[in-house]
This record gives structure tokens, sequence and C-alpha cells, in this order.
């Protein structure tokens, strides 16, 4: 375990992405490929910091430790300074298991964006940085927080600088909406949804005040608060807050626009981690603070989930823009987060801590190669394409691989992640695992098309290449492979991907812990006992 000198790593994971996007906004006017470097080494520290926490902690030791229901929760390492004392608020960091998986999947993601953005961006490439860095950096303090007045800051100051990213370096869809409008319908959404969240914290803190007469924001001390008949309408308000981020179907409407039109590394910033940090507070904050509400609320909220299945993958299935294409894709997936977050048993939320890896390493990678598309070809146009397999050596395989994870193929987290969902919800929802298992076959089914629309058929990609080229009077260039550095991004999120499918014990280890806790309180819940308490006493007296 961390001993306590070694907190300061908690504010720096913070800090670091802060610091080198303040920098690279500085440093813009001295040399413009200057901000690449800053961005580059900031998030590999970021990254290497996470990993060096990881080898901190004995995950493998807690793994093995059964934790009672009432047990405080375990952190396996705190940060916490006064902030704002009179109104209880602290800033207050903590790291378990799997907030310290979601930070490593943030850093390693963070370099990604950076990289598949080296050419991309040509203006304004310091403030590009900035925004880009200042919104992982916020993401982090989501994952960090547990002052519910913290997490609220930073879950809304992530979302500034991604519609920076949409409404300035983002693409113009031909014949759709503008980058400002996807931009804004995105910044809308999320500001409405964090108004109805706030409104939830703010009920639940003065609950607590009312019941122990001291007002506080941490999350240690609103754990546990009775709430009465009111549980269930804040439970709302914090689902609601979550939902759209997720995003949950009917909530989504942002999500397709804002994927579309968002440049390469907003993408990667969208799909790969941004839309996790709902399944985290869903986990974090959700079941722990409203057991009984939750599991009242289940049946829903998993009927909301299995219909976004059928729905993403329907509309993925009908879609001819690439990367609106992959947006789909995200909705159905998060459908199997919801069905593994509220069966809320220890296996289905292990899985959905591989499933988020798997799926953000998977996602990150299609949509970066959407976007070297767009850089070769100049359309994302999935009915102008064909022959790639032809075309490009590298391209062609790394598509294929990808494609086919997203799918689930063994061998890789996704399919780890989907059986260990289907299997640990299976025995409390089966209908619904039924259901979610034909889904599969859509998945099956829009991969399949990807592959065969792009790579297959007649090979045209020159043609295509120079006539976007000239309708969009840009210098006519030969149509290039991968370069070394865009090969060595996809094998890194490829070897990622494999290393979950193979070996996912690690993760298991580190996520155990946490899970179990989780686990507990959602399950082992006061009114929960009870229940049990009155059924064991019912059976004896008969």
């Amino acid at each position: 375990m961390i001993e306590l000198q070694q907190t300061w790593m908690l504010p720096a994971l913070i800090a670091i992405p802060f610091i080198a996007g303040l920098l690279c906004w500085l440093v813009e006017k001295v040399n413009k490929r200057l901000p690449r470097w800053i961005a580059l080494i900031g998030m590999i520290l970021t990254f290497a910091l996470s990993l060096v926490l990881w080898q901190y902690g004995d995950f493998a030791g807690m793994s093995k430790q059964v934790i009672a229901p009432d047990t405080a929760v375990p952190w396996m390492a705190e940060f916490i300074v006064p902030w704002v004392p009179a109104m209880g608020i602290s800033f207050h960091l903590a790291m378990d298991g799997m907030s310290l998986l979601m930070i490593a999947l943030t850093g390693l993601l963070g370099i990604a964006a950076v990289a598949c953005s080296w050419n991309e961006i040509q203006r304004r490439v310091g403030f590009f940085h900035l925004n880009l860095l200042w919104s992982l950096g916020g993401v982090i303090g989501v994952f960090l927080a547990i002052d519910m007045f913290l997490f609220f800051f930073f879950w809304e100051m992530m979302l500034v600088p991604i519609y920076f990213l949409i409404a300035i370096w983002g693409h113009d869809v031909v014949g759709g909406k503008t980058k400002e409008y996807a931009a804004t319908k995105f910044f809308i959404y999320t500001q409405l949804s964090g108004l109805i969240m706030l409104i939830g914290i703010l009920l639940l803190v003065l609950f607590n005040q009312a019941y122990t007469g001291v007002l506080s924001f941490n999350y240690n001390d609103l754990i546990g608060t009775p709430l009465g008949g009111w549980e269930y309408p804040i439970m709302l308000c914090f689902f609601i807050g979550f939902a759209v981020k997720l995003p949950i179907v009917p909530f989504h409407g942002w999500l397709p626009d804002a994927h579309a039109q968002a440049p390469t590394a907003g993408s990667v910033d969208l799909a790969g981690v941004l839309i996790k940090t709902a399944a985290y507070g869903l986990i974090r904050f959700v079941l722990p603070f409203f057991p009984e509400a939750s599991q009242e609320f289940a049946p829903i909220a998993i009927t909301l989930g299995t219909i976004g299945i059928f729905y993403g993958a329907w509309l993925a299935f009908m879609q001819t823009d690439m990367k609106r294409l992959l947006a789909y894709t995200s909705i159905s997936h998060m459908g199997f987060v919801v069905l593994a977050i509220y069966a809320g048993t220890l296996i289905s939320l292990q899985g959905l801590m591989i499933q988020m890896l798997a799926h953000g390493l998977s996602s990150a990678a299609l949509f970066i190669m959407a976007g070297q598309l767009y850089e070769r070809l100049h359309t994302r146009d999935l009915t102008l394409m064909g022959g790639m397999w032809g075309q490009f050596r590298y391209y062609a395989p790394l598509l294929m691989f990808f494609c086919a994870a997203l799918l689930g193929i063994p061998g890789t987290g996704n399919f780890i992640g989907e059986f260990m969902i289907l299997f640990g919800a299976f025995g409390q929802y089966p209908v619904f695992v039924v259901f979610a298992t034909f889904s599969l076959v859509l998945a099956g089914l829009y991969s399949l098309i990807l592959i065969h629309q792009a790579l297959f058929g007649v090979n045209n990609t020159k043609e295509l290449a120079l006539h976007e080229t000239k309708s969009h009077g840009l210098p006519t260039r030969p149509l290039k492979d991968l370069g070394k550095r865009e090969i060595s991004l996809l094998l890194m999120l490829a070897g990622g991907l494999v290393w979950l499918g193979l070996y996912p014990q690690p993760i298991l280890d580190t996520s155990s812990h946490a899970m179990q806790w989780i686990n507990n309180a959602y399950i082992y819940s006061e009114v929960s006992q009870i229940n049990i308490l009155q059924s064991l006493d019912a059976m004896e007296a008969r």
C-alpha cells in the first residue's frame, strides 16, 4: 500500500496536464512544433505516474481479502487539504483500483490524442493543445475527486475545452450541420444535465446536514444519509446527469453530431474517456448513495440500456459516414455498461472494467483510423470507398483487426468484458441478457459492412483522393500508406487489446477490492438486509 508521503502524486496527476497545456499555449509564438512535444511529454509523464501508483499498490494481495458489508471505503491513497471549511468543502482526492485504471486509460489515450493530431492540426497549435490537455486534466480530476463540490467543479470544467475543440478545429459535414452547431448542442445537453445533477448534490448535502447537524460535501460523510421518500427523486437527478454524458437513449442526441464534426483528437477524447466518466459516476456515486432507489430503478435503467444496444447497432448499420457509424456503435456498447452497473454483481462490475478499457482502446483506434483516412482521401463516405486492401499495406489489416475487436472476437478485451457482463448479469436479468446477446449479431453486421465497403471491391482510392483533393482546392499529393508514427500508435493500442483479451488477471486483481465494496454497498444495503432477515423469519415461522 502507498505510504502517506506518496499522496502528492494524486494532485500531480491533475496538475501535469494543466501545466503542460498552459506551457503549450505560451510557447506557441516561439515555435509551432514545440507545443506538440510539450503536450506529448506531459501526457507521457501522466501515464508514467499512474503506472508508478499501480506498482505501489498491492492489488494482488488485496483482491484475496473479503470485504464485510459495513466496511469503510477502501481507498488506496488520499490527499486532503481544507478549501472552504465554512461550507464543509475540502480539496479531497482519493484513489482505489477502479479510479487508477481509468486514469491509466486517460493517460494512454491522451498520448494517442496528441500523437494522432501531430500533422492534422496546423493552426493555433498551442491553444489546441491547451484545450486538449485541460479536458484530460478535468477528466482525471473527476476520477480522483471525492468531495462532491470538487467533483462537480471538474465535471463542468472538462466540458468547456471540448466545446472549443469541436467549434474551432472540427469539420463541417457536407450537406449537414456546422461544427459550431454540434459544439453548441453538446454544450447545452451537458450543461443542462449538469444543472440537474447539481440540484441532486445540494439536496443530498442538505439532507445530510439535517440528519447530522454538520454541513459537508465529503463522500465518506454523505454515504448512508437517510433520505426517506426523497431517495428516488435525488437518485434520478444524479442518474440524468450521468445518463446524458454516457449517453443512454433517449439522452444521446448530442453524440453523433459531436463525433462527426470533432477533430480526431476530440473524438478520441470523447469516445475513449469522456463518456467513461459517466459510467464511473454511476458506479461511484449512484449505487452507494442510493442503493434502495437504484435497485428499484434497475429494471427501467436496464430496459433503456437494452433499447440503446439495439438502437445504436441498427443506426450504425444504416450509416454511410465512417465517424457517425462509430459514434452509434458507442451508444450500442454503452447499453452493456448500463446492464453491468445495475446488475451489480461482482462479475458484471469487473467485466465492466475490462469492457470500458477495451472499448476505450478499440473505439479510439477506429476514430484515429477514420482521421487518417480523411487526411488521405478528404472524405469519410463509405459508399465512395473500396479496394483499400490492395492499396494500403498496413492500414487495411489494422482496420480489420480493430473492427473485429469492436465486434468482440475472442482474443481481445472486448470479448472478455462482454462475456463477463452477460455471465454476471444472467442470474438476475436473464431475459435482458438474452436480448443483449442477440444484439451481437447486429454488431457483427455493421463491423463486416465497414470492413467490406472500405477494404474490398473496386479499387478507386486514387481516383477518389484526386477528385476530393481538387474539389477542396488542395495540392495534389501521392497516396501514402501509414507512416512509422501512425503504425506505432495503432500497434500500441492493438497490443493493449490483445493483452486484455489474453491476460486480464492484473486488471481483475486491481479492480477487485473496489468492486467488492461497490457490490456490498449496492446489494447489502440496510433495507435489503432487513428484507433478507424478514424472509428468513417468515421461512422459520412456516
